[in-house]
């Protein structure tokens, strides 16, 4: 019984520390892309001036 409940719980830890690493992945593209959009909004700026 105690190792049905040790598999258990190794098992959801896993998925929940899998899940939260593709969240921060997913978190880090986004922020990625923001900056991607900041640096070419100056660049079109300093084009122009």
């Amino acid at each position: 019984m105690v190792k049905i409940l040790l598999a258990t719980l190794i098992s959801i830890g896993l998925a929940v520390g899998l899940a939260g690493c593709n969240t921060f992945a997913g978190a880090g593209k986004d922020i990625q892309q923001g900056g991607e959009a900041v640096e070419e909004a100056a660049r079109d700026v300093q084009s122009n001036y």
